[in-house]
């Protein structure tokens, strides 16, 4: 099992259903490409782990990473499995470009026994800005 993995922000995704139509659409050969400005230095790591998808301050799914590929452009490819596997709700803070997320931090498929999953996003964006989630 991979050690580490990333996080991303669904940019104009408000829902998951948004966010499976995103790629589905995207997808071609059973792949999808998620273009990005820098390499990470930890690339070797992350192949073999996931790209898990961030909506309303969730990680809601995600994707196996496949392989890092240079672009004409200068920028570089995350390919990605064209599945997008659903995950049990976690809460998570949005950031912008990818964080990498060890393995021992990634959701399992086991539910939050907390409840915090469950919150409404306005409330748990609230929460999250006065440090309590």
């Amino acid at each position: 099992m991979p050690n580490l993995h990333l996080t991303k922000v669904a940019m104009g995704c408000r829902t998951l259903e948004a966010l499976q139509k995103r790629v589905a659409a995207r997808s071609h050969g059973g792949e999808m490409r998620v273009p990005t400005r820098m390499r990470p230095k930890r690339a070797e790591e992350l192949v073999g782990g996931s790209l898990h998808w961030i909506v309303k301050h969730r990680m809601i799914g995600c994707q196996q990473i496949l392989r890092f590929d240079d672009r004409s452009d200068g920028r570089i490819d995350i390919v990605c499995a064209g599945e997008l596997v659903v995950i049990p709700p976690a809460p998570k803070r949005a950031h912008q470009g990818w964080r990498y997320l060890e393995a021992d931090s990634a959701p399992t498929g086991a539910g939050d026994e907390s409840g915090v999953a469950e919150l409404p996003p306005r409330l748990y964006v609230e929460l999250a800005m006065l440090a309590l989630v």
